[in-house]
């Protein structure tokens, strides 16, 4: 996956995220953000940066429900937001050997 396709994958997560009403309070409060930080975000000319991107990756990735649900949302499989998040934090690039 290169990315442009990961950021495409965070951007699909963070507007599922968007519009859980369970989900969303949790997540704000989790991060310290709050409704306004996250509106600032949506609509700042570049976009949500990578920071709140991979804080979504990470807060969806922790419950296996959400992985599920998010992923059946958005069509697409379940390792696809793992991989995503891996290519934006760079630790698809870490080699062991």
């Amino acid at each position: 996956m290169n990315h442009t396709r990961a950021e495409e994958i965070a951007l699909a997560a963070l507007d599922w995220l968007c519009a859980q009403d369970t989900h969303l309070p949790v997540f704000l409060a989790a991060s310290g953000a709050d409704a306004q930080d996250l509106r600032a975000q949506l609509v700042a000319p570049t976009g949500p940066d990578e920071s709140l991107l991979l804080a979504v990756l990470d807060f969806i990735l922790m419950r296996d429900d959400t992985v599920v649900a998010c992923c059946s949302a958005q069509d697409l499989g379940f390792d696809q937001l793992a991989i995503a998040q891996a290519v934006l934090s760079g630790a698809a690039q870490m080699h062991w050997t």
